[in-house]
């Protein structure tokens, strides 16, 4: 079993401590990137204003997004050309800098 650790991420350019082991950390730095890319997103959009609002729109976008996943309401094959598209942007991101 491996030992968790703090891992400094980085939302919305608020800095964040989150605890996980090794094995979980890609996965986290995963869901951390789409997040915040989510939050960026909603702000951009000059519809919602201050952080906390933001947040509670992207809660709420993502856990619509989840149920209508599980109750079968989502195209499966869109669901994964989203995620590929995610996946390009943030390789495209990361070779940017």
């Amino acid at each position: 079993m491996s030992e968790t650790k703090g891992v400094d991420v980085n939302i919305m350019g608020r800095e964040f401590t989150v605890s996980c082991t090794d094995e979980e950390r890609p996965g986290l730095i995963n869901a951390v990137n789409f997040l915040d890319k989510k939050m960026r997103d909603i702000r951009d959009s000059g519809k919602i204003i201050g952080v906390e609002r933001i947040a509670i729109m992207t809660a709420l976008n993502l856990s619509h997004e989840l149920l209508n996943s599980k109750s079968g309401n989502v195209d499966v094959g869109d669901f994964k050309r989203r995620i590929t598209q995610m996946q390009d942007d943030i390789d495209k991101a990361c070779t940017a800098k």
